[in-house]
């Protein structure tokens, strides 16, 4: 076991977000996003498939809404099981919510379509190509931004139970409409060579991709689970509180590799509180990036 690295069936778990209007981001996610409403609070929804939560949005009225120079989430991405998936929700982005969408690229590894929340938060929608048609330069995957034309994408992909789902009405699920996850979360940093200590070092992902500003780490062999990029941040420090990125989860496989962050972040020098607040649970780690991000750490089993 390599006590410096993340396990390589590390994941990303649930993305929660600080949200103004709960109702109105509760509908956007279930009913344009297609995600499940799982749970409801007075104060907070989960959303997600498949029972996994994957979005958790917490009703923060008092919080200002965050400054798009400051540290924080620059898109939750998505991941879909299959392009038909993929170009179903994409689909239901076009009919529902038409302007709120971005754009699109192929990044070679995979097919993404970009979008903001009713709320300004980024959101990526992408499917994987085969891990055997990536390429790989040494321990870096190549990665690129192809033009990709969404409607072509649709035309190709977009079967005829999608566009029944999307014809039905908001909250109709078939069956078939599982498998999104959590691919990888985008920050939004101040610098990558701090980011590189933090998420490389102390966390234990490896480097996956260094391009001017941006950074990408994965485990065991994945293009990437997180990235942070300094395009409309370089330079800035603590976020103030503000609505947006609650919270990142990584979710690693078993007790033993939530010890081993917990030993390299006190080697790093780096705080960590250790349970939930709400639930007095030992097994989660939450830790603070150099900007105030809060990554917490759970483990499966």
């Amino acid at each position: 076991m390599d006590e410096t690295r993340l396990p390589d069936d590390t994941r990303m778990g649930l993305v929660a977000l600080d949200v103004a209007d709960l109702d109105a981001m509760t509908a956007f996610y279930r009913d344009v996003l297609l995600l499940e409403q799982l749970a409801e609070g007075l104060d907070s929804a989960d959303l997600g498939r498949d029972g996994e939560a994957l979005v958790r949005l917490r009703h923060r009225p008092d919080l200002p809404r965050g400054e798009r120079r400051s540290a924080g989430l620059y898109h939750t991405a998505l991941l879909h099981p299959d392009a038909a998936t993929l170009a179903t929700v994409v689909a239901s982005l076009a009919v529902r919510a038409p302007g709120l969408y971005t754009g699109s690229a192929d990044h070679l590894v995979s097919q993404a379509f970009y979008l903001d929340d009713p709320e300004g938060n980024g959101v990526e929608l992408y499917v994987d190509r085969p891990r055997e048609a990536w390429q790989w330069d040494g321990g870096r995957v190549r990665m690129g931004s192809v033009r990709l034309d969404p409607n072509d994408f649709l035309a190709r992909h977009l079967t005829d139970a999608g566009r029944d789902l999307i014809e039905t009405g908001a909250g109709v699920r078939p069956a078939s409409q599982g498998g999104q996850t959590v691919g990888h979360v985008h920050l939004k940093v101040g610098d990558t060579a701090r980011a590189k200590d933090f998420y490389v070092d102390t966390l234990g992902f490896e480097v996956t991709g260094e391009f001017p500003g941006a950074l990408f780490v994965s485990a065991g062999g994945y293009h990437h689970h997180m990235a942070m990029n300094t395009w409309e941040s370089e330079g800035v420090g603590l976020r103030a509180p503000a609505l947006g990125l609650g919270t990142v989860t990584i979710s690693v496989p078993g007790y033993a590799d939530l010890r081993m962050v917990a030993d390299r972040a006190a080697r790093k020098n780096v705080s960590v509180r250790e349970g939930d607040p709400g639930e007095q649970s030992p097994e989660i780690l939450e830790l603070f990036d150099p900007w105030g991000n809060v990554v917490r750490i759970s483990h499966v089993a």
